[in-house]
């Protein structure tokens, strides 16, 4: 039996209940019939239009600050991808047949983002409830119609004051975020030459989230021609995640300076991350680069693997000493090592997940977009370069995880 063709446009426009489409800038695209016909407007009113002029404020009654709550929510939706969910609001409409007359209205709106196939807010779908008629026939009802207005009052009341927690929360945790970032940038290193060799580091945190301060970079100088280089992702987000990357990063710094190779650093940093709450499960991987042998030597706890552009090209990515993430053992075991030569002129790469990861995709799919970036501008220097990469690479709408970049020209 074939599957029939579905006219979703006509779906859309039978659904029950108020929907209507927005564009980020809160202009009509489409409303169903349900829309048009309790909120008393044409299509010809709506499409093309901005919300408040279709739908301005009640000048009389500025307390009920609807119009300023609904476009913080649509804000946030366009901001955030994410669905918001507003309490009970009380938005007035002027009667189209009577101007200057406005009709006292209750609402239960929801709005949630139509994202494109990079993650953008292309639409944004406004869904309303309206309860007006629920609240009028409880306020009147019979002997008990006193103490209904009552409770629907304090129904009301009691959503505005949710409205407003939930604001004051956004505005906390936007707080919490500019201090993790402040205390991240004063952590991590700032980018200094190494040596003659060219060099390029990039950190973007996420946008629009509390998802934020756990990737973190290192490059240290070794004795003779060499340079240690590492690039980590702790597990949670906020000042406890840059308070742990703070910890971890200092201590790898610390060990890659006496360690033999990089697996031992790393088993240092293992054995010291069992005493550091928060630590468990975190990612790193560590390169040790020598020049005088045009050698790398890396080891990976659970990280994504560097990615090594030969000058013909080529691109090889560094996967043959992966092991778990810090703590996922109960007993200490030797981390894994491997080395691969270099020729002048290529490019290593180091980078965090949320350079190549995407929710519902197949990270092969991530590294070989990766590959095919790194070919098509692995001529530039390594400043340039790195730009390229997040341009290719991260979401326009904005990166919705951490993303250290470190780009070393060998």
């Amino acid at each position: 039996m074939s599957t029939p063709q579905i006219d979703y446009a006509a779906v859309f426009h039978a659904l029950p209940g108020m929907v209507a489409l927005l564009t980020p800038d809160l202009v009509y695209a489409d409303a169903n019939e349900d829309f048009l016909r309790l909120a008393g407007r044409s299509r010809e009113q709506l499409l093309g239009r901005y919300i408040f002029d279709v739908f301005p404020e009640n000048p009389h009654e500025p307390a009920a600050a609807g119009m300023r709550e609904t476009q913080a929510s649509m804000q946030r939706v366009v901001s955030t991808g994410e669905r918001d969910t507003m309490a009970l609001l009380r938005y007035d409409i002027e009667d189209s047949q009577r101007p200057g007359q406005w009709v006292e209205h209750f609402w239960s709106p929801v709005n949630a983002p139509v994202l494109d196939p990079d993650g953008r807010v292309v639409l944004i779908v406004h869904r309303v409830e309206e309860v007006t008629e629920l609240i009028r026939a409880r306020s009147g009802a019979g002997n008990d119609s006193g103490r209904a207005r009552v409770l629907e009052a304090e129904l009301y009341t009691r959503s505005r004051e949710l409205q407003q927690v939930n604001e004051r929360l956004r505005r906390a945790h936007a707080r919490e975020r500019e201090v993790a970032l402040a205390l991240q940038a004063a952590m991590l290193p700032a980018p200094t030459p190494v040596g003659h060799h060219r060099a390029a580091v990039r950190y973007r945190p996420a946008v629009g989230t509390l998802n934020v301060c756990g990737d973190w970079y290192d490059l240290v100088d070794l004795p003779g021609d060499r340079i240690a280089v590492a690039v980590g992702d702790v597990v949670g987000h906020g000042l406890e995640a840059a308070g742990v990357m703070g910890q971890l990063r200092s201590a790898l710094s610390a060990a890659a300076r006496v360690a033999d190779g990089p697996a031992r650093a790393l088993e240092a940093l293992g054995l010291y991350a069992r005493h550091v709450d928060g630590a468990e499960s975190t990612t790193v991987v560590k390169t040790y680069i020598d020049w005088d042998t045009h050698t790398l030597t890396y080891s990976s706890a659970g990280h994504p693997p560097p990615a090594l552009l030969h000058p013909d090209g080529t691109v090889t990515f560094l996967d043959q000493a992966t092991d778990p993430p810090l703590g996922a053992r109960p007993e200490h075991v030797p981390r894994p090592e491997a080395s691969t030569p270099f020729a002048e002129g290529a490019t290593l790469v180091l980078y965090s997940d949320g350079l190549i990861e995407r929710r519902d995709e197949d990270i092969d799919t991530g590294l070989a977009r990766l590959a095919d970036s790194l070919v098509r501008h692995g001529r530039a220097q390594p400043e340039t370069l790195a730009d390229a990469l997040l341009a290719d690479l991260l979401p326009t709408s904005g990166n919705t995880d951490d993303t250290v970049l470190v780009i070393i020209r060998l």
